[in-house]
């Protein structure tokens, strides 16, 4: 599953690959969380154990979906 997640004052988007297991409600519940305290950081792993912290007052939007599809080009997309 993928995790995008805007930043206020940033042109780019952050975006994570949820480690294999990690569900939506559980994400959905760590953002709440961290939304719903002043000054607090959402800490967020990915699928190679990078931890990533974002301030809760610099998140402008999370999106969760299943990750992309990768482009394939050439004689090997047929």
């Amino acid at each position: 599953m993928d995790i995008r997640l805007g930043i206020s004052e940033s042109p780019k988007e952050l975006v994570l690959e949820a480690p294999e297991g990690e569900t939506q409600e559980n994400i959905e519940k760590l953002v709440e969380q961290a939304m719903s305290k002043d000054g607090s950081i959402l800490w967020l792993t990915d699928k190679k154990g990078k931890r990533v912290g974002v301030p809760s007052a610099k998140i402008a939007y999370v999106e969760l979906g299943p990750p992309k599809e990768e482009r394939r080009v050439g004689f090997g997309a047929l």
